[in-house]
């Protein structure tokens, strides 16, 4: 299935997304959130869709496309996860799981405008998977066990403001990552059984130039372990976000320009649909 949430800031409406009708699930939960994903959500609406109770929503096109998801409780971040990306960074590919925070209100629609914060020098573009999480998981017992706590896959732009993430973070990533705005997620929220979602193309451009081109399957620590890992560490609730790192071709390598107000930034996920930000100035 395909969820997204659609209307203005604060009051998106949650659908159901049918070939291409739009299909309002209200009757069945208030939003796309960890409530609904951990109440036994996705098996609900599927069976609204089956038995034909969810009306089709009027004027959905012309409705701003929100995050397919509410406000998550936590984000969680896979950093160094694509060797090439490693390397155009400076640094060897990880030997254990790099992990970083960014703060849950960075969550904003997939074609919102962004702003570049005060005092930014080098906003960059990351294109990523993201992985909701569906059910609780803390000391899984193994990698195999993962899946059964995913809902679904999203993809997102993990932007970053290089020099506060590096030169004055203190030691570690953060910061340089929560700016508002600075988590583009969407348009969909897609459940396993739509999409092949080991080895999916993943794509970027800026201001209609290729910069990343990669694949799903050239990850470092691939879905499975990144669940299972962090699930010794933390324990990941229904509705957050684990993002699984960036592939090479983002601004920090030196080949390309920072973004300035006026750039516009397009991203895709096979399967998990298209994104479009213009950028704008504090």
């Amino acid at each position: 299935m395909r969820f997204a949430r659609l209307g203005a800031p604060g009051a998106e409406i949650p659908v159901v997304v049918d070939g291409d009708r739009h299909l309002d699930l209200r009757s069945v939960t208030a939003d796309i959130d960890g409530a609904f994903l951990g109440g036994d959500g996705v098996a609900r609406a599927s069976a609204a869709l089956a038995d034909g109770r969810l009306p089709e929503l009027a004027g959905a096109t012309e409705l701003r496309v929100g995050a397919p998801i509410a406000r998550p409780s936590a984000i969680y971040c896979v950093g160094m996860n694509y060797a090439a990306h490693a390397a155009e960074s400076g640094s060897q590919p990880p030997e254990h799981l790099v992990m970083f925070m960014k703060a849950p209100n960075t969550v904003v629609g997939p074609n919102d405008a962004v702003q570049i914060p005060r005092g930014s020098t080098k906003t960059d573009w990351e294109v990523e998977l993201g992985i909701v999480i569906g059910s609780r998981a803390s000391y899984l017992d193994s990698p195999d066990d993962a899946r059964a706590h995913v809902a679904g896959y999203v993809l997102v732009n993990d932007l970053s403001e290089r020099d506060w993430q590096l030169a004055v973070s203190g030691g570690q990533w953060s910061k340089g990552k929560s700016a508002p705005g600075y988590c583009p997620t969407g348009p969909w929220l897609v459940t396993g059984d739509e999409v092949q979602i080991d080895d999916v193309r993943l794509r970027s451009w800026v201001n209609g130039e290729p910069r990343q081109d990669s694949r799903t399957r050239d990850l470092i620590f691939g879905i499975d372990a990144i669940v299972w890992q962090l699930s010794q560490y933390l324990a990941l609730e229904p509705g957050d976000l684990v993002l699984t790192g960036t592939p090479e071709g983002v601004a920090l390598s030196g080949r390309f320009p920072y973004l300035a107000p006026g750039d516009v930034v397009e991203l895709e996920i096979d399967g998990l649909g298209r994104q479009r930000q213009q950028y704008t100035a504090a």
